[in-house]
């Protein structure tokens, strides 16, 4: 099994996957994880790839442009992929009410 992450933090994740579970599966041949820093397909010189919120308000969000680009570099490269998943913040909010219902 291959899995490949596009991030702007490569770094940060190489660590989790160098241990464990994760290393021994990767030792053994049963998986092997590629990590890409996303900024490889920046729209510009300083290597931006994240832009305001449509609409206002807190936060950033990543910019389309740099992610489609290196999904189909990533795809021409090595074929078609199983799933591609898109993880985002969109989810309820966990505060201290659902903290003390599942306590």
């Amino acid at each position: 099994m291959t899995i490949e992450i596009l991030t702007v933090l490569p770094e940060l994740l190489e660590s989790p996957f160098a241990h464990s579970i994760m290393k021994r599966a990767q030792e053994r041949g049963h998986l092997h994880i590629k990590l890409h820093q996303l900024r490889k397909w920046a729209i510009n010189k300083h290597g931006q790839v994240d832009d305001y919120q449509y609409g206002g308000g807190a936060g950033m969000v990543i910019m389309c442009e740099p992610l489609a680009g290196a999904i189909d570099d990533l795809q021409k490269e090595g074929g078609a992929f199983d799933e591609i998943i898109f993880v985002t913040p969109d989810g309820k909010r966990f505060d201290q009410k659902d903290a003390n219902t599942l306590s």
